[in-house]
Formats: C-alpha cells, sequence, structure tokens
C-alpha cells in the first residue's frame, strides 16, 4: 500500500498549532488538541437564480453592491427612464430618470447613491446628459464635455470617470473625464478607442478596469479582448480577456475583477476572473446575455435583466470560489 509521502510527495506534518495558510490535500497532526486534520478543497464559484426585475430591458445604467444595487434606463419595448431599486430581496420601482435613455453609464456606491451619464435616445442623440440619484429622486447636473452613447462607467456619485463610447457622427472614442461631484474634466485617453461597454468599467475614480469592448468606426469594427488599467492618471495594456465581447458586466477593483455575458457574437455566457495579472475562465452564467447591469464585487455578484434576442427580466447571482475548509479526522 502507498504511503501518504508517496501520494502527496510530503510527509504528515506534526505541529503544535495549525498552519495559517494549508494548501488543498494538505494532512497535519495537531499536537495541542491530539487531532489529525487536512485542508480540503476550494469552492467553485458559480451562478444561480436570483428575483427578476419589473421590467425587463437592455443596455441601461447599474451600479452597487450585491444587497444593495440601481438600474435605471435602458430599452423595453422603447427608450425609458425607469428606475429600480435592489435591496438584497426584491426590485421595487422608484422614481424615472428625468431623461430617458439607453447606452447609459452609472457609477455609484448603493441604491442610494447613484450617477447616470450618457446614453442615446430618439429626441437626443448622443446624449452627454448626467443625473445624479440621493435614495429618492434624480437631478440633473452638469453634463459631460463630450456626448456619447455607451461609455464605461466606474466609481461614486462623487468621484467617478466616463470613458470611451460613441460619439457623433457614429465613432468610437478614447475620451476619458473624471467627475468630482460638480464638473467633468477631461483626463488621459484611453490608448484604443471603444464603445459597447456601458457596464465594462469597474473599480474607483483612480483605480479603474475597462474590459472588452467594440472597435467601431475608424475600423477594424470588431469586438474586443483588450483590457486597460487606469491608475488614476494614465490607461495602461494589460493582459487580454480570454473571450473578445462587447458590452460585457465587470464587477470587482483594478487588481480583482469579473467579466461576464457580453456579445461575442453570438450572445455569450463567459465568465471570467482577473488576479491583477491575468483572466481564467469561470463557470458560465446560465443564461447568455449582452447589454446586462451589475452589482457585486468578485465574491458576490449580479448579472441583471439584459438581451439574447429578447429583453429578459431574469437575474442572476454569483458566488465566488471560497476557501478551503480545514477538516478534522476521526475514526468514526
Amino acid at each position: 500500500m502507498a504511503t501518504y509521502k508517496e501520494i502527496r510527495g510530503t510527509q504528515i506534518e506534526i505541529v503544535a498549532t495549525d498552519p495559517s495558510n494549508p494548501v488543498e490535500g494538505q494532512v497535519w497532526y495537531n499536537t495541542t488538541s491530539n487531532v489529525l486534520k487536512g485542508q480540503a478543497a476550494t469552492t467553485v464559484g458559480s451562478w444561480a437564480s436570483s428575483p427578476s426585475v419589473n421590467t425587463a430591458r437592455r443596455g441601461f445604467g447599474s451600479n452597487g453592491t450585491y444587497t444593495s444595487s440601481l438600474i435605471y434606463g435602458g430599452y423595453d419595448s422603447n427608450y425609458t427612464g425607469k428606475t429600480e431599486s435592489w435591496n438584497g430581496s426584491a426590485w421595487s420601482e422608484v422614481n424615472d430618470l428625468n431623461n430617458i435613455r439607453n447606452g447609459n453609464t452609472g457609477a455609484g456606491a448603493d441604491n442610494t447613491s447613484a450617477l447616470s451619464v450618457g446614453g442615446y435616445s430618439s429626441t437626443l442623440l448622443y446624449n452627454g446628459r448626467t443625473e445624479s440619484w440621493n435614495g429618492t429622486n434624480w437631478t440633473e447636473v452638469n453634463d459631460l464635455n463630450q456626448s456619447r452613447s455607451a461609455p464605461g462607467g466606474t466609481g461614486t456619485a462623487t468621484a467617478a470617470i466616463a470613458t470611451g463610447g460613441n460619439i457623433p457622427p457614429n465613432s468610437s472614442t478614447t475620451k476619458n473625464e473624471s467627475w468630482n461631484g460638480t464638473n467633468w474634466t477631461e483626463v488621459n485617453d484611453l490608448n484604443t478607442a471603444r464603445e459597447g461597454a456601458n457596464a465594462s468599467n469597474t473599480g474607483t475614480q483612480t483605480a479603474a478596469l475597462f474590459a472588452g469592448g467594440h472597435r467601431g468606426n475608424p475600423p477594424p469594427n470588431v469586438n474586443t479582448d483588450l483590457v486597460e488599467q487606469w491608475n488614476g492618471t494614465n490607461w495602461t495594456e494589460v493582459n487580454d480577456l480570454n473571450t473578445a465581447g462587447e458590452h460585457r458586466a465587470n464587477v470587482g477593483t483594478s487588481t480583482s475583477a469579473l467579466a461576464y455575458g457580453g456579445s461575442a457574437p453570438p450572445y455569450t455566457a463567459d465568465t471570467e476572473l482577473w488576479n491583477g495579472t491575468n483572466w481564467t475562465e469561470q463557470n458560465n452564467l446560465s443564461t447568455a446575455r449582452t447589454q446586462a447591469g451589475k452589482g457585486g464585487g468578485t465574491a458576490n455578484a449580479l448579472a441583471v435583466s439584459g438581451y439574447n434576442g429578447s429583453n429578459l427580466a431574469n437575474v442572476e447571482a454569483w458566488t465566488g470560489a471560497g476557501a478551503g475548509q480545514t477538516r478534522t479526522f476521526t475514526d468514526s
């Protein structure tokens, strides 16, 4: 019979205290408790169904956490200003945007504080309008310097950035603007012009990640796997996504992010995890979708509504990979 050392390559350790960071499969004997212990396998992240929104839609602004999120604007059967708030249990309709639009992006900490930025409507093409949410009402505040549709947005209601997007007459842009709670200021541009990313930016005003998008006019007119990282001053190209796509949702930070869904084409359920250096494939969404909303982070996230041939109302909740558990061996 093979020994433990022959199987694992190490002996069973004899220690007075449990290891501080054991690896999967490690076994040790604790002389203080006189117990044989081992480290079990880590759990794998996965998506599960969550309560649906009230109005199926696509291409809207979104922000917040796993238990406190907001979605606003988009396209249902027409351009809309509808806003819904998530309290961790259910979605509730609240007061609408002042300006109906889709292709708007969002920023904000939770469902009591948000920023709706840019967008597109039949009456106001290439929207530069910005609205601030106080938990009850939307208020118009100062516009973007460059009107645009489908930019990437991230940050808070008082400190945000809006990056890239589609500008008139129909071009992808590298433009990047920073919000200080009162005004938008142009700051350093992306390296590569992109649009179709209204939920694809994540992080803060000074440390963000822009993943995927669409390189439209000028050519090559393709969906991209490009990823750029923002340090508050400049954008730097980092390792690409495994799957190119526009309208991907992206949550987390500039060094730990989750990207999911989008249009590759076709509509994709692809989910990838960023560790600050590389993207790793994860378990996919149950329903492929593009132009979805987002909320949360890499441990717990929301994929909200979207489109896969028709508008979706369904929501999926992500539970990230968990830490391994220390198990005690007994003779029973």
